[in-house]
């Protein structure tokens, strides 16, 4: 079997077989079909990929505080300005206020509305159900990769 010898991210020699290919393209096919049904699953309900992306990311930041604007930007990976814009299209849909930190209003969080939690809802069940179906196959792949 052929190898091929590279550079890991730790900067040590890897070697992938051609077994190891097979599963990472297996994989990534996988993951982009979880993509894509969250795509189509976004579209059918009245959103954007992003939008939902972005209520995800408001709802379930890490912080009891909520998320600032350039917090959700580093989780969408993307610009600060690009974020306000997607901000300010959630806000005009009634999914999203805009908060002021009572002592500092200079800071603004980000909270889901009633509207916004039930759109959330919706599309987080859909795929937590999708996720049962693709899981195990998803986690046999990546059982495979660390064995």
């Amino acid at each position: 079997m052929d190898n091929w010898s590279g550079l890991g991210l730790n900067g040590k020699v890897v070697k992938v077989t051609k077994t190891e290919y097979e599963t990472l393209a297996d994989l990534r096919y996988s993951l982009r079909q979880f993509l894509h049904f969250s795509e189509e699953a976004a579209h059918n309900a009245g959103v954007t990929p992003q939008q939902h992306q972005a209520l995800l990311a408001i709802k379930g930041f890490p912080e009891k505080r909520g998320i600032t604007i350039g917090e959700l930007a580093e989780r969408l990976r993307v610009r600060h300005h690009s974020a306000v814009g997607l901000v300010d299209r959630l806000v005009l849909k009634n999914f999203v206020t805009r908060e002021h930190h009572p002592a500092d209003r200079r800071q603004v969080f980000l909270a889901l509305t009633e509207r916004g939690e039930k759109m959330l809802e919706k599309l987080s069940a859909a795929h937590k159900e999708q996720l049962r179906r693709v899981g195990p196959r998803i986690e046999s792949l990546l059982k495979r990769l660390r064995g």
